[in-house]
């Protein structure tokens, strides 16, 4: 319904400009993106009734290409997080330390979205607790999740952050002198290869390794 809203009013916009001002608008950007269920309760959009409705309201405009930014449809389910337990603390609420922080995945710290997270091999009656998951930055918004219902976590347990395939490492920064991880890629016949490196110290200096001007040296001309 969001979607069409908005593929509604471009559209107003569209016949506002071609009726005033003679202008027929030779593409449109309608929108910031198709949404995927991050929560176990979302429901996956319908796509052939969101689509059937935009055809519907752009019919009175033939020639006009509709564009829309769909890179998280495609790729925000295809990757996971998978990130160790390395500390438990307990005050005022439970607290489960991970060797991932924000560098790997900024979008719950930075603005409480929601990624699902699994305990991997977690028993399936295994009793829940509610926790916070978090990283080791030196921001209290370094934070995967917080009161969230999981089974119980002991230290060496692997979380498993989902949908992660969008949003994830080219939000990354090196804040606090941490290091983005690496990337793997599960083939279709199975073998994992690994795509991206982690990234080490010398990434981190390697700006720093330049020749540095003359302070001495008078500036050069400006080139005509």
């Amino acid at each position: 319904e969001i979607l069409l809203a908005s593929a509604q009013l471009l559209h107003d916009v569209a016949c506002q400009l071609q009726s005033e001002l003679g202008i027929t608008l030779e593409f449109t950007n309608i929108g910031g993106g198709l949404g995927i269920p991050y929560e176990p309760n979302h429901k996956p959009l319908n796509l052939p009734q969101l689509a059937a409705g935009i055809r519907e309201l752009w019919r009175d405009f033939p020639d006009t290409r509709l564009f829309m930014e769909s890179g998280r449809y495609v790729t925000g389910p295809q990757g996971v997080l998978v990130t160790r337990v390395i500390n438990i603390k307990d005050s005022y609420r439970r607290y489960i330390g991970v060797d991932a922080s924000m560098p790997a995945l900024m979008r719950p710290g930075m603005y409480g979205a929601y990624h699902h997270i699994d305990v991997y091999d977690a028993a399936p009656d295994s009793p829940q607790e509610m926790v916070d998951i978090v990283g080791s930055l030196c921001e209290n918004n370094d934070k995967f999740a917080m009161q969230r219902p999981l089974p119980t976590v002991n230290l060496g347990d692997l979380l498993v952050i989902q949908d992660t395939g969008a949003h994830g490492y080219s939000m990354g920064f090196n804040y606090n002198g941490r290091l983005r991880p690496q990337e793997l890629l599960l083939r279709a016949d199975g073998i994992i290869e690994r795509i991206r490196r982690p990234e080490t110290l010398s990434d981190y200096f390697a700006t720093l390794d330049h020749v540095a001007p003359d302070p001495f040296e008078p500036p050069r001309a400006p080139l005509n």
